[in-house]
């Protein structure tokens, strides 16, 4: 049961407060429920969990073509700045960007249509984070900018001397190289910008 669904500039990225029922053993809340109108035509195929220390960044990540994924993110265990940056090509908010914490204390679940690269910094001194894809990982349809690029327009609120890299991640295009990078795919995929 969701408590109250906001929306933000980037249209349909959706924030999620659900109803929590609290008593004396603890809580007790809905996590997903198909039947959200919001996420009723989303057919999630496969859920993922993540163990981060303090100062991971992972990201950002998308897949291109009919690899492309919806999202569902949320924190079990934790604290996260989630940041997600609009690469739909014909998007009113292209190449724009949102951020929101994610915690196990507010329990605010973020959806993320397909066209989203995705990462995420770990604030707190370790995080476990779960999301629901909508489709399979495809290694040949993956991309990743790389998430410490001089060229992004956000901070990790993550001291630079503490931030921990993946070699892929450090191997990812920088933010300014993105549009010559796939701009022929996101022109001409129609199926994708729907």
């Amino acid at each position: 049961m969701v408590d109250k669904t906001l929306t933000c500039k980037l249209k349909g990225v959706k924030i999620i407060k659900p109803h929590i029922f609290y008593d004396d053993r603890g809580y007790f809340f809905e996590s997903y429920n198909k039947k959200e109108s919001f996420i009723k035509n989303i057919n999630f195929v496969q859920d993922n969990e993540s163990f981060s220390k303090r100062g991971t960044i992972r990201g950002l990540h998308y897949q291109i073509g009919e690899s492309s994924q919806s999202k569902l993110i949320r924190v079990i265990k934790g604290k996260i700045k989630d940041v997600i940056i609009d690469l739909r090509y014909d998007s009113n908010t292209y190449l724009d960007f949102f951020e929101i914490i994610l915690s196990d204390e507010n329990k605010t679940q973020l959806f993320v249509p397909k066209g989203f690269a995705h990462g995420f910094s770990v604030l707190s001194e370790e995080a476990i984070v779960s999301y629901k894809v909508d489709n399979y990982y495809n290694k040949e349809s993956e991309r990743c900018i790389n998430p410490v690029s001089e060229n992004l327009w956000f901070d990790w609120d993550i001291d630079k001397t503490d931030i921990l890299l993946s070699p892929k991640d450090k191997e990812g295009i920088d933010m300014i190289e993105f549009e010559d990078y796939d701009w022929i795919f996101y022109k001409n995929n129609l199926e994708f910008r729907k």
